[in-house]
């Protein structure tokens, strides 16, 4: 058995796919991990609402969308297929019109 034949054996040539997905298992993060951080940093800030990873989402994509940001590119940004779920997060139509007196 040659070396070279004895490393590929032992993994050292992996294919870029395969590279990729064992450093993404080392670094995940549960679901459940990233909801109590977002809550503890939430609650520290002085936020009581119920905040998650979906909160930031659509913070994130109606601030792009009022500052002129295109729909098309926001949903490229988010990586959703269709523009229907991006638009489930703009929540420009939800904040409350503020009035100069």
């Amino acid at each position: 058995m040659t070396a070279d034949s004895r490393a590929i054996r032992k993994g050292a040539f992996l294919s870029d796919d395969r590279l990729r997905r064992r450093r993404a298992d080392r670094t995940h993060l549960p679901q459940a991990n990233a909801y109590a951080m977002i809550r503890r940093c939430a609650l520290a800030a002085g936020i009581a609402t119920k905040v998650g990873n979906h909160s930031f989402r659509a913070t994130g994509i109606t601030a792009y969308l009022k500052n002129g940001g295109t729909l098309e590119k926001a949903v490229s940004m988010a990586n959703h297929a269709s523009t229907r779920t991006t638009q489930l997060y703009d929540r420009r139509r939800d904040e409350v019109e503020r009035v100069v007196i």
